[in-house]
Order: C-alpha cells, then sequence, then structure tokens
C-alpha cells in the first residue's frame, strides 16, 4: 500500500490541527470542511437529502463515491458481491469515471446493535459495542498513523473513504433490529435517541488479496495444519496490534488479508515477515494500557481549556463547520452533531471543547442515575470527563409540587425553564458572587418526538421565539428533546486545570441532614440565606429544596466553608429560577 499524507489523528484538543482537506473544484453546493473527534472531511449534500462526509482519501474521488455512483438500485442490485460474515458488506465497484472505476467495501454500521459474540468473549468484552461510523474511522485514522510502539513497522488496513447517511429513515420492520431491545434501550436512555431507523454506510478501498480462511484453502491446507497457520497468523497481527496499542475484539482470520505471490508463496515485508492488512473496524479498540494514557491525556487538556473557555483566542479561529452565537447573554460554540443529526451548543468560546460533548462521547457510557423522579443521570466520558446530563422539562406539565398555595400556582404559571433559560441564570448567579454547578453544553436531539398537548403552553415558545440558531432557525422547538450537560462537582476547574486530582465531594444539604453531617437547623439556615441571596440579586427559585443545594468536602474530607465560615454550598437546580416580581 502506498504510504499518505494523513490527518492529525489525536482527539478532542490533544494536538495542533492540521491543514483542512482541500475543497475539491465542482463539488456540488461548494461543500463545508468539518472535523470530528480529529478526522478531517468534507460535508456534501447529496440529491436523496442524505450526507457524505469524505475523507481526505476519498475527497479526490468524490464523483465516484456519490450515491448514484454506487447506490442507485440498478447498479447496486447488479454489481454487489456479498462478502462473508455477521453484519452487511458488499464488495462493490463504482460506476467508471472518466475511464476509471473504484472498488469498494461498503458496509452498514451497526452502531447501536447488540454485539454477537461468543460465550468467552462476551464474559471478557461484557461492555462492547459497535464504533460509531465517526469512532471508527477515528480509531482507524490513529491505527494507520501509528505513532506509538516500535516506529519499525506500520499497521496496514483498508482506506477509509467516506461515511454516507442516506436520507431516506426506514421503517423498523426494515432494519431487521428488534423492537422489544430498542425499547429496552431507549429506556436506560431516555431522549437519548437510539437512531435506528438512521442508516450509516461506511465505504473502504478494496485491499487486493485473500483473508486467512481463503488462503489456507488456496494453499490446500486442512486439518491440524490449517488450525495450526490460522492461529500463527491471528498470534502475530494480535501481538503487532497490541505493540502499536489497539486491539479487535473478537478477531478472526477472516479479518486478515494475505497476498499470495506468482511463485505460489505468501507475500513478505523487508523484514521477511507476513505482509497482512487488518479488515473490520468496528469493534476495535485501544488496549487497556492506551486508552488510559489518551484519557489521561484528553482529560488534561480538557480541563486546561475549560478553565479559559471565555477568553478569545486569535490563534485559534473557528473552524468552518462551528459557529460562535450568544443565546440570553451566554457565549456558545454552536454546531451539528453529525452522528445523529442533533444541534450542539457548547459554552463558551473555545472550539477546541467541542467534540468533548458530541454524543457518542457520553450517550452509551455506563451512567448512574441521581433522581428517582427526574432524568438525571451521572456518566464518565469516553474522554475521562465527569458529566451530570439531564434531560429538560420544560416540555412537560409542571408536577405536584409541595409547594403551598401562591407558590404552587406562581410555579404552574411559570413552567419549567428551557435549558438556555436555565444556563443563562446559573452563569448570571456565578458572575454575581452565587456559586453553582458548571453549565457545559445544550443537545438537542435529532430525532422528532410527538408533542404532547398535555406539555408547556405556547408562551415558553412565544416568549423565547427569537432565540435562533446561527442559521437562523428556532432555537426552541417543540417537537425536540433537550438534554442539558452540566459538569459533574468535584472541585473548581482553576484547581482542577492546575492540580487534577484533588478532587472535592459533594452531598446535598438533605442527605448531609439525613447522614448526620449537618443539623437540620443548619440546613434550614443554608436554606434561607440562599433564598435570601437570590433575592438580593432580584430573583426567586420558586421551588428551592435542600436537595438543590451542594455541599463540599475537599481532599482532605473536610467540610469546605465560605468566607463567613459557614458551609459553602453550591445552587444545582435551575428549572423555577426566575425574576422578582416587584
Amino acid at each position: 500500500m502506498t504510504p499518505q499524507t494523513e490527518s492529525s489523528n489525536a482527539l478532542p484538543g490533544s494536538a495542533p490541527a492540521p491543514p483542512p482537506i482541500a475543497l475539491p473544484a465542482g463539488l456540488p453546493g461548494g461543500g463545508t470542511q468539518v472535523s470530528l473527534l480529529g478526522v478531517d472531511y468534507v460535508h456534501l449534500k447529496t440529491d436523496d437529502g442524505g450526507d457524505l462526509y469524505l475523507t481526505r482519501f476519498g475527497a479526490p474521488f468524490w464523483q465516484h463515491l456519490l450515491p448514484e455512483n454506487w447506490f442507485a438500485q440498478e447498479w447496486f442490485e447488479a454489481e454487489r458481491e456479498r462478502l462473508p460474515g455477521t453484519g452487511t458488506v458488499y464488495k462493490l465497484p463504482t460506476r467508471p469515471i472518466a475511464g476509471r472505476s473504484l472498488n469498494l467495501v461498503v458496509k452498514w454500521s451497526r452502531v447501536g446493535e447488540d454485539v454477537p459474540l461468543d460465550t468467552m468473549s462476551v464474559n471478557k468484552f461484557i461492555h462492547a459495542e459497535f464504533n460509531s461510523p465517526f469512532e471508527e474511522f477515528s480509531l482507524l485514522m490513529q491505527l494507520r498513523k501509528g505513532d506509538l510502539g516500535p516506529a519499525g513497522f506500520r499497521i496496514r488496513t483498508q482506506l477509509p473513504l467516506a461515511i454516507y447517511v442516506p436520507g431516506k429513515r426506514l421503517q423498523l420492520w426494515q432494519t431487521g433490529r428488534s423492537e422489544y431491545k430498542i425499547r429496552a434501550k431507549v429506556a436506560r436512555h431516555p431522549a437519548v435517541e437510539i437512531d435506528i431507523l438512521r442508516q450509516y454506510v461506511v465505504l473502504y478501498e478494496w485491499v487486493k488479496g485473500f483473508d486467512a480462511v481463503e488462503s489456507a484453502h488456496g494453499f490446500g491446507l486442512s486439518g491440524r495444519m490449517k488450525a495450526e497457520f490460522l492461529a500463527q497468523v491471528t498470534s502475530l497481527v494480535t501481538h503487532e496490534l497490541r505493540q502499536k496499542g489497539y486491539h479487535v475484539i473478537d478477531m478472526k482470520p477472516a479479518h486478515i488479508i494475505l497476498r499470495p505471490t506468482r511463485n505460489r508463496q505468501l507475500l513478505r515485508d523487508r523484514h521477511g515477515q507476513l505482509a497482512y492488512a487488518v479488515v473490520d473496524y468496528e469493534l476495535l479498540e485501544r488496549t487497556p494500557e492506551h486508552e488510559q494514557a489518551v484519557r489521561s491525556a484528553n482529560r488534561k487538556l480538557y480541563l486546561t481549556h475549560m478553565a479559559r473557555r471565555f477568553e478569545g483566542n486569535a490563534d485559534n479561529p473557528m473552524p468552518d463547520h462551528l459557529r460562535a452565537t450568544s443565546l440570553l447573554d451566554v457565549d456558545y460554540v454552536f454546531g451539528r452533531a453529525e452522528s445523529t443529526g442533533g444541534l450542539l451548543w457548547v459554552v463558551g468560546r473555545d472550539p477546541d471543547l467541542f467534540s468533548y460533548f458530541l454524543p457518542e462521547r457520553w450517550r452509551r457510557t455506563p451512567n448512574k442515575k441521581l433522581s428517582s423522579r427526574n432524568q438525571v443521570f451521572h456518566t464518565c466520558t469516553k474522554d475521562n470527563i465527569q458529566l451530570v446530563w439531564r434531560v429538560s422539562r420544560m416540555d412537560d406539565p409542571v408536577p405536584p409540587l409541595k409547594i403551598a398555595g401562591a407558590g404552587l400556582e406562581a410555579a404552574r404559571a411559570y413552567e419549567v425553564n428551557s435549558p438556555f433559560e436555565e444556563f443563562s441564570f446559573a452563569l448570571w448567579l456565578s458572575r454575581h458572587g452565587i456559586k453553582t454547578i458548571y453549565p457545559r453544553a445544550i443537545y438537542m436531539t435529532g430525532s422528532r418526538r410527538e408533542s404532547s398537548d398535555a406539555g408547556a403552553g405556547p408562551r415558553r415558545y412565544t416568549d423565547l421565539a427569537h432565540l435562533l440558531t446561527p442559521d437562523g432557525e428556532p432555537a426552541i422547538r417543540k417537537d425536540y428533546d433537550y438534554i442539558t450537560i452540566w459538569g459533574y462537582w468535584n472541585g473548581p476547574d482553576e484547581l482542577l486545570a492546575a492540580h487534577d486530582g484533588s478532587y472535592y465531594s459533594s452531598v446535598n444539604a438533605k442527605h448531609a441532614c439525613a447522614s448526620g453531617r449537618i443539623s437540620r437547623r443548619v440546613m434550614e439556615d443554608l436554606l434561607e440565606a440562599k433564598a435570601a441571596k437570590l433575592a438580593q440579586c432580584g430573583l426567586e427559585d420558586l421551588y428551592l429544596k435542600p436537595d438543590h443545594l451542594l455541599i463540599s468536602f475537599d481532599s482532605e474530607g473536610k467540610l469546605v466553608l465560605d468566607a463567613a465560615g459557614k458551609p459553602e454550598v453550591r445552587l444545582c437546580n435551575f428549572e423555577f429560577v426566575r425574576h422578582r416580581k416587584p
């Protein structure tokens, strides 16, 4: 395989951004440059309303990769060759363009589906999940770059050319996915869509040769000799992958491509070792040691950038696929979550923070539910970032709050704050000396949902109709779910950026009282003091409760006190904060 220059393969913020892919002449609609998880793409809208993401390897062949030149029904059905395996994979030539045709491997992504592993593998990799297409390409680009491990060799792979997302969504029965399993997934991850009707097709260049099993047959091997040959080849590839910091869950000989020579030998490299290429990357992972190193590096960069998120940086301009915007006096970096079609607003002015909050980095990581009544979850992201995500209730009926008399009626009339109002209040309070948890990002899901007439009245949408995306679309839409993403409170950003590991712990005032860490009198005093401070700022919380106040303990377990010697508290709920009426 001919060496080619590749994009920086670092995960979010871990290396200077490489030069973007040059836009080829003649692209329909001009195309836009997009960077996702450290991989540069040229993004095209296709005639069927879909999306095509071309890598730097695929961009020169953009005409071949347009869906009409390989996915047109009559061409696809006549020319495709189904490849063995549990997934949906084909070998397919493109239509000739300027006298040249490309041989593709066309594979439907299985992200969100159950991994069909054998019993031993399931026990070893119980949390295994298929990579999303963008994660798959990101990991593969890093593997191809081969910075880790011995410098004397690189792992050969297929060239990743493009990711195609058809415009047409399927009916559930067409997906081949189990409805009850999907319902169970949605129940575990409410309002974080597993877009089962959205197809993702990854396109690779075909690698000449035969897989290890076919090669064994070609050389007439059988029985013990065949088993020994396949075991040796698989062991070699597994060993060299690990040296480079990677492994493939459920590695199979069919994933290893060998090339026979004219004298009925197998092609070898300059060191006399078997020359091979690894194919099939939907279960490609870093080794635990490499993963820990990457996560630590990403976390360090995240903390450094987060502490300076509101500072402008002329040396770090906003890339074309992201926009700076401001809503309700809060600065955001705005962009599209390409893997779901959703929208993402990341607090601050630093574009390097955007990728950390893409849904594929946090929506499928193990989580812990923090509320028995509301959809609030704590998770550690794939970049080792502690976050709390909460499904917005702005479109839900106001619950039967335990508020006496006029307060309840006021809450019902006011409705639940939108995510943008919550973030605006949180940051306004922080600027005026009232400590809060940190608002990080707002995610609007890509899948429409059925609107409920029992939800919020038109006032919420009428009052916020002036909030627009940089594209001029409404920022608040009734037929989509919104998720607010907050920093998990374990210490001030500035402290963690300087001394990561000096973690605070926290407990809400209600639990602190129940466990005897503070008295009921102290709890009531804290609640009254917080209400008084809100009033001084011209605000009120219609449903201020003890479990909305977080009490902190430092890394030595000592109670963190404020300047007055009282327990320092942070407000962690902003659903019913509003300006006080005269």
